[in-house]
């Protein structure tokens, strides 16, 4: 087993790159909060994550008090109020798939307002953006996750440059991908990191760098607007809740598929899971099931709810899960497949000494997202606008002012009230599946986080590099594991042991009692989870 299991009795982070979590355990020595931290996570991935996550994306927060207090923070950016009329389809990449207006630089201001109104929080705003401006203006060592993500995509670059408008200039210096470890400077992100540590979230949505960003969106040919951008704020919402092992699982509202994940554990609940093997074929069986019945209510309801009806309250009722439950066949596999979905994403997390804590995702949704840079303002822009749907009548179609579907769902467990696990992961689709790995081995099987992040996954559907519908479980799971699975229905594709594919979620555990805390990020990830 690869990776490190984190210690602590006075606080916690823990991101998929080292930086970011030196630059969290940073602010908490420094006497910050667990937002803070957050904040200063958040913006440095937005330099040395750039393939996943960046200001031109979306994000979401799960925030408590020690006392189970909890806010969300749903920042997902709104379609352009004049959305351009596509032939067909919309691009998946490009100036056409740059619709929506990004909310992460707008979750941080919430927060940051939570941390101060809430949480007394002292330290300044320009201070949590230190490291982030450091490491764009002096560069950073290339990790493997984003040479990988960027040789991947070099057929797209090559063959079409005008649907990456920027990116050379910005992620190929001297005309040429950077190797794993070389340095990689970004000027232009750090002066607009620097603009919004001065001048505060609103330069990037009302300011002069928001002017400048949507002269670089609209010379490219999006069709975003000043107005677009300035109507931009992240919703602080009620999370939803499911009952799960004497306790409460926690995410957030559609249009994330955080209705899906809670589906699914609701689903699991129904089943003495502890008793199964776990990693036997009849663990994998059970999981994959429940995800399935989950997609499929997914698939049939959740989009913006300002725009269509989604019935996340039965669609979280016993009956309803009951009923979900009731269709497991334990020896035979639905068939498949439906609709997937595609994205990127990073998780991060925050515990402080006081027991606040945060549970946070960002996203450019694709890979390096739209492929386009806003001009000269070094910000890769996200494409989640490519989810929406051109279909007349479905719940997820394009309207002006519109959010889009999001995959994103960050999680936090509490128990007798009091945050216990916090938990979320990289992944699209991929997001509930391994996060009914992950959460299962932690609360069913009692496993640390290390343990529970490290042992084999499952993903169900297509994936970047494989378009059939197929079960894809890496390959430790074991032969024997697959050929029961294969007896009972499933079509089975086998995947790396440890890989990128199955995601890279990221875990703190919270021992409330007596306030220990044991936290990690996913071997298969550049991450790491420091303990103060």
């Amino acid at each position: 087993m690869t990776g490190t299991l984190a210690h602590s009795t006075t606080g916690m982070v823990t991101s998929p790159h080292a930086l970011a979590s030196e630059a969290g355990a940073e602010i908490l020595r420094a006497g910050g909060n667990a937002i803070e931290a957050a904040i200063a996570m958040g913006a440095t991935l937005a330099v040395t994550y750039p393939h996943f996550t960046g200001l031109g994306g979306d994000a979401f927060w799960i925030v408590s008090d020690r006392d189970g207090n909890v806010q969300g923070l749903s920042g997902i950016g709104q379609a352009a109020a004049a959305p351009p009329a596509y032939n067909g389809t919309i691009p998946v990449r490009g100036p056409g798939s740059a619709l929506t207006t990004a909310a992460t630089v707008d979750t941080w201001d919430r927060a940051f307002a939570l941390s101060r109104d809430r949480w007394g929080g002292t330290l300044a705003w320009s201070r949590l953006f230190e490291r982030a401006i450091v490491h764009a203006a002096a560069g950073f060592p290339v990790t493997p996750s984003q040479r990988f993500w960027q040789e991947f995509r070099s057929e797209e670059l090559r063959t079409h440059p005008e649907q990456w408008p920027g990116f050379a200039d910005t992620f190929m210096p001297g005309g040429r991908m950077p190797e794993v470890g070389e340095t990689l400077r970004q000027p232009a992100l750090a002066r607009s990191l620097a603009r919004i540590a001065t001048h505060g979230a609103r330069e990037f949505y009302e300011g002069e760098l928001a002017q400048r960003i949507v002269a670089g969106l609209q010379a490219a040919g999006s069709p975003l607007t000043m107005a677009d951008l300035a109507a931009t704020r992240a919703r602080e919402e009620a999370p939803l809740r499911v009952p799960y092992r004497g306790g409460e699982l926690l995410s957030l509202a559609p249009p994330t598929q955080g209705v899906t994940t809670l589906q699914i554990m609701g689903i699991l609940d129904r089943f003495d899971v502890a008793s199964v093997t776990e990693g036997s074929a009849d663990y994998y069986h059970l999981l994959v099931e429940a995800v399935k019945q989950a997609f499929i209510e997914r698939n049939r309801y959740v989009a913006d709810p300002e725009f269509v009806d989604v019935p996340v309250a039965a669609m979280l009722s016993r009956e309803r899960l009951d009923a979900l439950a009731a269709r497991v066949d334990h020896s035979h596999a639905l068939p498949w497949p439906h609709v997937y979905q595609h994205g990127d994403t990073v998780y991060l997390a925050a515990a402080d000494s006081a027991g606040r804590c945060v549970s946070v995702l960002q996203t450019v949704y694709f890979d390096w997202g739209s492929g386009v840079v806003a001009g000269d303002t070094g910000i890769l822009w996200h494409n989640r606008g490519a989810a929406f749907s051109l279909e007349a009548g479905h719940h997820n179609v394009l309207a002006p002012g519109k959010r889009p579907f999001h995959t994103l769902n960050p999680g936090m467990y509490l128990r007798q009230g009091h945050p216990r696990l916090l938990y979320g992961t990289q992944g699209a689709d991929g997001q509930p599946q391994t996060l009914s790995t992950v959460l299962t081995r932690l609360i069913d099987y009692g496993m640390d986080p290390l343990q529970a992040l490290a042992r084999p996954r499952f993903l169900l559907g297509r994936t970047f590099s494989d378009s059939r519908d197929t079960l894809k479980l890496e390959a430790d799971a074991g032969e024997d594991v697959m050929t029961a699975l294969t007896r009972r229905g499933h079509e089975i594709s086998t995947i790396a042991a440890q890989s990128p594919l199955a995601g890279h979620p990221g875990v703190i555990a919270i021992m409330h009692d007596d306030y220990r805390l044991a936290g990690a990020h996913d071997p298969r990830s550049d991450g790491l989870a420091i303990g103060l």
